[in-house]
């Protein structure tokens, strides 16, 4: 088991492994289900959790962990960070994101609400539409940012972009910022996304 468990490939195989073996008991336990609407509605949300946990998990792990860290780096250890982890991290934090939205308006088609939730509700009811628009409105703000204000600013502030050390200082700091303000709207974008599922 430790030979699964010391490679990230094998231990996500593995993982994978066990969710298909747990899909057919439940599905053979309970007699079956039609491949219909309501699965795929669920094989949809399924993924949509997925990829929001590894791009929630990385912003807060920047905002919580790598950018409070810096500081406390000694100097002759911070290319570290900024050649090998951050680069890692980013790539993994902006696909994850856009994941996030592309699968998430699949979910809001499939379910029948695009266009209900992007107008926020209105002339629909409200209610269900409207937070679960809120969430929508939020996740693709926050999208934006990753991919047009984080990355690019991030691609200058770590050097994969050659530019003056003005611009890199500044660009650092922008990406910082943006980071925090996706930071700030996380935890309303992920109460509206609940709301949505478990208050109406």
């Amino acid at each position: 088991m430790s030979g699964i468990l010391q490679s990230l490939s094998k231990t996500i195989h593995l993982s994978l492994a066990i969710s298909v073996v747990l899909f057919l008991g439940l599905y053979f336990s309970n007699g079956g289900f039609d491949f219909d609407l309501y699965f795929w509605s669920w094989l949809f949300r399924y993924i949509h959790v997925i990829v929001a946990i590894m791009w929630i998990g990385l912003l807060w792990y920047f905002n919580f962990v790598q950018i409070p860290s810096m500081s406390k780096i000694p100097d002759e250890q911070k290319p570290a960070i900024g050649k090998v982890i951050a680069p890692t991290a980013l790539f993994w934090f902006r696909w994850a994101a856009l994941l996030t939205i592309i699968t998430g308006f699949i979910l809001a088609y499939i379910n029948g609400y695009v266009h209900q939730a992007m107008t926020l509700g209105i002339g629909s009811g409200g209610g269900k539409n409207t937070a679960i628009g809120i969430g929508m409105w939020l996740g693709l703000i926050m999208a934006f940012n990753v991919w047009f204000v984080i990355w690019p600013n991030q691609k200058r502030a770590l050097g994969i972009v050659e530019c003056e050390t003005e611009l890199k200082a500044k660009s650092a700091k922008t990406a910082m910022l943006f980071s925090r303000a996706n930071t700030l709207l996380s935890l309303p974008m992920l109460l509206s996304m609940v709301a949505a599922q478990n208050l109406y």
